[in-house]
């Protein structure tokens, strides 16, 4: 007997659920409202949110509006941003992620403190991204931004270093990184690290691994942009070499699909519940 199950774990995380809610709501109270930049990297969500009446804009195109209203995703905002904001008289819908604002303070705290000494403060992230895009806004653009490990040639270690990461970098890649800074680190210099990664999405890899394993095939759906997709899908892959990535539920090929099968559906942060949720109704309902 065929057996569907959706990971309860997947899907979008909280500050990207958080976002998506606040541009329903605010779309109930007005049949526009403009976005800076993609709200979700996930093209049938956005499809969706742009019916209802959502604008996506680029930083260009909110320098030049006047008098309008513009919510701000999840990944966060620099100053300047919010500069823009109030020369324009535009209406800041703020629904950036709790935990990328903590992580903003605390950057800015430390690159005011630390303002006249020679410190290096250091962005582990992806260098263009918008959240480390907020995250350097809070130094003014000062910090180093390194993706990897080969990057770490930037840094003059006889200096004192101050690290942070990405919310959303992997734990374990963060942890090299701070073994390869402390073991190279001379002349007594200082070497401090702030762990900044979200649990919610870090704890996923774990999660994944075990739930791909547990099912005969598994079907991991996330929009086409999606970085965190790619990754948690190959996780997938190594647990269970028998695992499909779609981007929508039209996608499905029902014939991989064997009549005794235990099928898993599982997604990225930006997947919204209601996809997975459609595509394990599609399944048993071609494939009774």
């Amino acid at each position: 007997m065929l057996k569907v199950e959706i990971d309860q774990q997947s899907g979008c995380c909280f500050g990207v659920e958080r976002a998506i809610s606040k541009v329903e709501e605010e779309l109930r109270k007005s049949e526009t409202l403009y976005c800076l930049g993609d709200i979700v990297h996930n093209n049938v969500e956005m499809e969706r949110l742009t019916k209802m009446g959502l604008v996506t804009i680029d930083h260009e195109t909110f320098k030049k509006l006047r008098n309008v209203r513009v919510l701000l995703r999840a990944h966060g905002e620099p100053p300047e941003t919010y500069r823009i904001a109030e020369e324009n008289h535009i209406e800041i819908i703020d629904a950036s992620c709790p935990v990328v604002l903590e992580l903003q303070k605390r950057i800015k705290r430390t690159y005011l403190s630390k303002a006249n000494n020679e410190i290096q403060l250091v962005i582990y992230g992806k260098k263009g991204h918008a959240e480390v895009n907020g995250l350097l806004g809070q130094t003014e653009g000062s910090a180093i931004v390194i993706e990897k490990k080969e990057d770490l040639d930037k840094l003059d270690f006889s200096k004192d270093i101050h690290l942070f990461s990405q919310t959303t970098n992997h734990l374990e890649d963060f942890r090299e990184i701070i073994d390869i800074i402390q073991k190279k680190m001379t002349n007594d210099a200082k070497f401090e690290y702030h762990d900044t990664i979200c649990r919610q999405v870090s704890n996923r890899i774990p999660h994944i691994n075990i739930f791909a394993s547990q099912h005969d095939i598994i079907f991991f759906i996330a929009g086409e942009k999606s970085s965190n997709g790619k990754v948690l899908f190959n996780e997938c892959k190594k647990s269970n070499p028998n695992s499909y990535f779609i981007h929508s539920p039209d996608e499905l090929d029902v014939s991989l699909i064997k009549d005794n099968d235990r099928v898993g559906i599982c997604g990225a942060t930006s997947t919204p519940k209601w996809q997975m949720q459609a595509l394990a109704e599609r399944i048993m309902k071609l494939k009774p």
